[in-house]
């Protein structure tokens, strides 16, 4: 089952301590460097979801796991974790170098009434992984060591900076993606859109046996959301290209295959958890959307 790790966890698995004023009022923020924490004797938190968001830039073969895919890194990438989607990051060899970040939500709402989910490298429909040309690696790492020496300064204002050097790592990110991808105008369409996604992701992940997705239908999201249900499915058409029923088969089958891949759990609980009231009925769904059966995925 995927699990779930505080700041609290993270501290006390990889550098055996404990900040004081943990959950201060400004949020949290550190950074570190990667290679103090790879290699052997090293603990690393396994597969899950964490209640802080992580910013992390690695050069070295690695593979990063993220909800039901896994992507392999040959050189290096800038990667985006928020506490919605369980993850791990498995380095292929000792040879990895590059930083990373931690943070709070509250932390980067100090001086913005934005969310960190506001932001599409953050949104659980987002894209956490960006492949970065030697000149944006640069850049990215000489914002780390920016970081790194202005957490160590005495500066009474430092925390502003950092925060804006956090900024700075997102859209950079981000505009690395087209800019109509990322920049559309905030209309009716796009608004119906991003209160969607954020009700469907809202039932994600299932980390408890019993735990159900209630929301499965179309009319049940725009019910929800007050609008008509053929609104609902224009206003995402338009946005995103695809329905409802197909947004939701998406996360569905994505949340199948970490339960099937990540848990013991017997088919049919997962399926229930799913929505389905008959096993039957989630397998010929996932064989329908993915072409195998859910215990053929298990097997693998």
């Amino acid at each position: 089952m995927p699990e779930h790790h505080s700041l609290e966890d993270f501290y006390r698995v990889k550098a055996n301590w404990l900040p004081e004023n943990l959950r201060q009022d400004i949020g949290h923020f550190n950074v570190f460097r990667l290679e103090d924490y790879v290699g052997p004797g090293v603990q690393t938190l396994p597969y899950s979801r964490k209640d802080f968001y992580k910013i992390n830039f690695v050069v070295g073969q690695s593979t990063y796991h993220y909800a039901s895919k896994s992507v392999v890194i040959e050189d290096n990438a800038l990667l985006f974790a928020n506490p919605l989607v369980p993850y791990e990051w498995e380095p292929c060899n000792e040879q990895q170098r590059g930083f990373f970040c931690i943070f709070t939500e509250h932390f980067l709402q100090q001086h913005t009434s934005l969310k960190a989910s506001d932001y599409s490298v953050f949104r659980p429909d987002g894209q956490p992984i960006y492949f970065l040309s030697e000149a944006q690696q640069a850049d990215v790492q000489q914002l780390f060591q920016k970081m790194m020496r202005e957490l160590d300064s005495d500066y009474a204002f430092k925390y502003d900076l950092l925060r804006g050097y956090v900024l700075e790592l997102i859209h950079s990110a981000q505009k690395l993606q087209p800019a109509t991808t990322l920049y559309r105008e905030s209309n009716a369409a796009t608004r119906i859109a991003s209160l969607f996604t954020e009700l469907l992701a809202r039932q994600f992940p299932i980390e408890v046996q019993g735990q159900r997705v209630k929301l499965r239908t179309a009319q049940a999201f725009a019910a929800q959301l007050a609008v008509h249900t053929n609104h609902l499915n224009r206003a995402l058409k338009e946005v995103t290209g695809k329905t409802t029923t197909q947004l939701l088969a998406e996360w569905l089958v994505q949340e199948a295959h970490a339960l099937l891949k990540h848990t013991d759990w017997p088919v049919g609980v997962i399926g229930y958890s799913l929505g389905f009231d008959e096993a039957a009925h989630f397998n010929n769904f996932f064989k329908k959307h993915t072409g195998r059966t859910p215990s053929a995925v298990r097997a693998i």
